[in-house]
């Protein structure tokens, strides 16, 4: 089953639908399982350097006290999960575009998933400005990939427009906000959705592929 995972890199509600799905394949170890992460910029126009935390939030929210209600329910979310959210500890909000671009090459030498952990734990956790190439080369030399190859191609601009087309693609699609769940290229699922639901997607999607399996040629 191939299960295509839309995501920001900065959104909070993206890494515990990281932890309801895997959550949800346990209960489906027969499966056998390909994972794709495509990019979605919540900020696209976000200065490529970034900006201040709390500016964000007050462009945002209006405030910090109205983004504390605000995430009152990612807060709780995170709580039940057991991911170690720390939000005090994030000073920058970054742009996004360089970490999906090191997504996307991570994905060609087999280490995507460990990258994109390793990402939101740097931002989530540590508190990490991961939009700073010598961050993310460290994240992709964690994760086992090539860190001078990856420090030159993030120096080179490499593969920004294509990131950026794929970013267009998912609105195109309709896909307004992440994370966004697509199973076999047929049922998206919407938000970080609790296993069980999930689960009903993944065992709908399988059973179609078992039935298309055993038609005649």
């Amino acid at each position: 089953m191939l299960i295509d995972i839309v995501s920001d890199t900065i959104c909070p509600w993206c890494f515990i639908g990281k932890r309801r799905l895997e959550r949800a394949l346990a209960d489906r170890p027969e499966l056998d399982v390909q994972i794709g992460w495509r990019p979605f910029q919540l900020n696209p126009d976000m200065p490529v350097e970034g900006m201040d935390r709390q500016s964000y939030l007050a462009a945002k929210f209006g405030g910090e006290a109205r983004a504390k209600r605000a995430y009152s329910p990612v807060i709780e979310a995170v709580e039940r999960e057991g991911l170690g959210i720390d939000f005090d500890r994030i000073r920058r909000t970054p742009n996004t575009l360089a970490s999906h671009r090191l997504i996307r090459w991570a994905a060609s030498s087999g280490h995507q998933h460990r990258v994109v952990e390793g990402l939101f734990h740097r931002y989530f956790v540590q508190g990490d400005d991961i939009g700073d190439h010598e961050v993310l080369v460290e994240v992709a030399t964690e994760a086992g990939m090539d860190a001078g190859l990856v420090a030159r191609h993030l120096a080179e601009g490499r593969d920004i427009e294509l990131v950026k087309s794929e970013d267009r693609m998912a609105r195109e699609m309709g896909i307004r906000g992440v994370p966004c769940f697509v199973f076999d290229r047929r049922y998206a699922l919407s938000g970080a959705q609790d296993p069980e639901v999930i689960l009903n997607v993944i065992d709908l999607a399988a059973r179609e592929a078992l039935e298309k399996a055993a038609q005649p040629a």
